[in-house]
């Protein structure tokens, strides 16, 4: 199965640090978008989810430290790296108080931000790693390689399996067919994309036998695990 690269939301009003920060995490393997302001930052997070956000504390009209108290307000957990010109302790101590996750003081080296990103994201990972995955009544135990719903073993084949992991991994966001057949089958599919529909129909008739039904097809896109209101 390949490896998505980690997703880092840069927010600096600076365009010259916003391009130095992303050019440096790009190099470092990870996939990167930029915001310049409080707002545009916030927009990004919910419809980008990043794994880490890089965020400047002195901006115009949302400074970093409301972005922050935001984005935990809704929710978020993503880690937070502070890059900032503020360095006095009043500041650092506030920045980690709100929730922020580390603090860095312009100038800064860049080699050590990285250093510092990629240990935060591999915290988070350590953090967020989860050994049973749910969605509604359905339970996916990892190390039991077992799967039930409504408490009932459900009996799946290792693709079928596989499968499902995947969707529950990724429960709540929708999945292109060439998402699941790379992700899934491991392999670029150049001809008919069919066997995935053909896998869901399988999952559906094991699964979704009773309510809340939770595999949708989402027309002209591909499919999602999810409970609707």
């Amino acid at each position: 199965m390949s490896v998505q690269p980690a997703k880092v939301l840069v927010v600096d009003d600076e365009e010259n640090i916003r391009f130095l920060v992303e050019s440096a995490l790009q190099l470092a393997g990870m996939e990167t978008v930029g915001a310049d302001e409080g707002r545009a930052a916030l927009k990004l997070a919910a419809e980008y989810r990043p794994d880490l956000i890089v965020l400047d504390v002195m901006m115009p009209e949302l400074d970093g430290f409301e972005v922050l108290h935001r984005l935990r307000d809704s929710g978020s957990r993503t880690p937070v790296i502070f890059l900032t010109a503020r360095d006095s302790t009043d500041d650092r101590v506030r920045g980690l108080t709100a929730g922020g996750d580390d603090y860095m003081v312009k100038p800064f080296a860049v080699a050590e931000l990285v250093a510092r990103v990629q240990l935060r994201l591999q915290q988070a990972g350590q953090a967020t790693k989860q050994t049973v995955l749910r969605c509604a009544d359905l339970e996916l135990d990892v190390e039991a390689h077992r799967v039930t719903r409504k408490g009932e073993v459900v009996e799946l084949s290792p693709t079928e399996y596989k499968l499902l992991h995947y969707l529950l991994e990724n429960s709540g966001r929708v999945l292109t067919r060439a998402q699941l057949l790379d992700q899934v089958w491991e392999y670029d599919f150049g001809g008919d994309s069919s066997v995935v529909d053909t896998y869901v129909s399988y999952l559906r008739r094991k699964l979704d036998h009773s309510e809340p039904k939770l595999i949708h097809t989402i027309r002209g896109v591909g499919f999602c695990l999810r409970v609707d209101e």
